[in-house]
């Protein structure tokens, strides 16, 4: 990717999963990354496997729900690197979507679970990490968000909105922000067969799962990796305020 070599880039939600995967791609293209997570343990298992192969990578414990700590995470990685020139947004409440019904069964602290770390959480991140930015004439932002937010499905509400919010704080940023240099994307992932999930997965759902796909095969964290990587990089310069599906064509943008 051009000129990714040398910049700092913080992955929120990259102990495992994508975000792992897009940590791992970052550092392979010679990014300085930090990775920000609630599982430091994981988080902090990665960076040794990834500073083992030659990368720059530290680890930092946050909770995408409480400001505080999303206030000391920039805090700490600006301090660590002398300046941010990415962020990758990649938390969600994925505990809260298990019972994500209808509007019918959810309740109000579902609701606000599900904002507090999906959009407020977010806001909250791109509102400590903005003003490092446009301080050093820009950067790139990527918010993970979904293809809920469009599709109109009769279960997960709360996610789907939340999902939205999420498109709707980047299109923001984009229009407030994208003469001072700071581009703002979200990626919408398809169906990504993780390890944990081809573990778990019986061969009718994956199968099933399979059936959406213009694809030969499942996705990968390795393919979100990449297109987050392209979004952060130089290459990415004139894409701002769009919203990316890479999900091996199970859906269409308007």
């Amino acid at each position: 990717m051009k000129n990714l070599q040398g910049k700092a880039i913080l992955v929120c939600g990259g102990a495992t999963g994508i975000g792992a995967a897009t940590a791992r791609r970052l550092s392979e293209e010679g990014v300085r990354v930090g990775i920000g997570d609630c599982n430091i343990a994981g988080a902090e298992s990665l960076a040794q496997e990834l500073n083992a192969e030659g990368g720059d990578v530290v680890t930092w414990h946050y909770d995408q729900a409480d400001e505080s700590t999303i206030n000391t995470l920039i805090k700490s990685a600006v301090n660590y690197f002398g300046r941010l020139d990415g962020l990758f947004a990649n938390v969600a409440d994925l505990q809260a979507v298990l019972v994500d019904g209808d509007i019918l069964s959810n309740d109000s602290a579902l609701w606000e679970r599900t904002l507090q770390v999906n959009v407020i959480g977010t806001a909250m991140l791109l509102r400590a990490t903005l003003p490092h930015m446009l301080e050093h004439g820009g950067g790139a932002l990527v918010l993970t968000s979904s293809d809920a937010a469009i599709a109109g499905e009769a279960e997960r509400p709360a996610y789907a909105a939340s999902k939205a919010g999420v498109n709707s704080l980047c299109r923001h940023i984009a229009s407030k922000w994208g003469r001072k240099g700071i581009r703002c994307n979200t990626i919408s992932p398809g169906f990504v067969l993780t390890e944990q999930l081809d573990a778990n997965m019986n061969r009718e759902m994956k199968d099933w799962m399979f059936k959406g796909t213009r694809s030969t095969r499942h996705g990968a964290s390795e393919d979100i990796a990449g297109a987050v990587a392209f979004l952060l990089s130089d290459d990415g310069e004139w894409v701002n305020g769009q919203s990316w599906r890479v999900n091996g064509g199970v859906s269409y943008a308007n």
